[in-house]
């Protein structure tokens, strides 16, 4: 059974007052006089007023679609357990609605696109945020296109819903002075340190996700021909190559840590651990990197993924192929890729302005 989130009374009562909605579906809207005479999920539904014992069972049918998604999206795509939590939260925040303002709402077969329109809606007015709205809308395709792509529906509900129009915000990207401060900060010899400058000369020289880095094990390390394989979304795989300071750093730390934490004492073959001997978390990183971004007087704005932002903008401006660069990030589509173009089309911009004869006007 999914969790219970609260949700704000004014959903309930958006329902039944607003006199004008927008859906973002391509249904037509109801009048208003339609509206007034009936509320807009129950219309052209005879048996969703049927027997109470009946619609509570068939809650569980809509709960227990929406938990075989999230256990598809787990054991078939290998999805993360971060994006796991997205989804579901999604998918929660869904159910509790429908629950309290859409009761006739009670199976796959009941759901449709102006239900999903009109929860949209109702988000958009309780003042979510457009990549929060755009992130369910996400959600709720990839639900109805499993619904249907399992044989539980004959279409997929969802298929018309459309996404607010998301402002593009190109990434923060160090520059090579403050990546310099940053990768030299961790001082002297001890574990703690040893293994801070590894796992940032290792994030920066792969352009690996946080959560790829901390689920690093050795057995994925070649020593010899100085690669990682790396485990993307989806438990997809790619090759990493680790520059000269990343392979040193890594080396001196796996030394140093298999005399601290011997090997058959370790629950796993985690490559990063903590002092404890457990494997590092997303957030200890994080944490790590504010200590040293605080060390350095740089802003906290910088994070894990900042380094990831900085090898691809980096290696774009150096002249390297767009295509090759997205097969480094692991990216699926070649579009994820072009927005560091914009971040090295600025920099060439600037390169221009300075060495070309005529690059200024008159």
């Amino acid at each position: 059974m999914l969790t219970h989130i609260p949700l704000h009374s004014s959903m309930l009562h958006n329902l039944r007052q607003r006199q004008s909605m927008t859906l973002l579906v391509s249904e037509p809207l109801l009048t208003h006089h339609s509206r007034s005479h009936a509320h807009p999920l129950a219309m052209s539904r005879p048996n969703a007023s049927s027997d109470t014992d009946s619609a509570a069972a068939t809650h569980d049918a809509l709960d227990q679609a929406a938990a075989g998604f999230v256990e598809h999206l787990r054991v078939v795509r290998g999805l993360s357990p971060h994006s796991l939590r997205a989804y579901q939260g999604d998918l929660t925040r869904f159910q509790q609605w429908r629950k309290q303002a859409a009761e006739d709402i009670c199976s796959p077969h009941d759901l449709d696109p102006r239900s999903l329109g009109i929860f949209i809606s109702d988000l958009a007015e309780e003042g979510l945020a457009p990549r929060t709205l755009a992130r369910m809308v996400a959600s709720l395709r990839a639900w109805g296109r499993w619904l249907f792509e399992s044989g539980q529906l004959g279409s997929n509900p969802a298929c018309n819903l459309r996404s607010p129009r998301l402002p593009q915000h190109l990434p923060h990207v160090l520059d090579d002075e403050e990546l310099g401060q940053i990768l030299d900060a961790p001082k002297g010899n001890d574990e703690q340190a040893c293994r801070d400058r590894a796992l940032l000369e290792v994030l920066y020289s792969t352009g690996m996700r946080v959560g790829e880095l901390v689920g690093l094990d050795d057995q994925r390390i070649d020593w010899q021909q100085g690669i990682v394989m790396v485990i993307g979304k989806g438990n997809k795989e790619r090759l990493a190559p680790l520059g000269g300071p990343a392979r040193s750093c890594l080396e001196e730390y796996c030394l140093l840590r298999d005399r601290i934490h011997r090997r058959n004492e370790r629950s796993d073959n985690a490559t990063f651990l903590s002092l404890r001997g457990r494997r590092l978390s997303d957030r200890d990183v994080r944490r790590r990197l504010d200590y040293y971004l605080d060390c350095c007087g740089l802003s906290r704005r910088t994070s894990p993924h900042t380094l990831r932002h900085s090898f691809a903008t980096h290696l774009l401006q150096r002249g390297a192929d767009i295509r090759a660069v997205q097969e480094l990030l692991g990216h699926a589509s070649l579009n994820t890729t072009q927005i560091y173009t914009h971040l090295s089309m600025e920099h060439l911009r600037e390169v221009y302005d300075i060495a070309h004869p005529r690059a200024r006007s008159l």
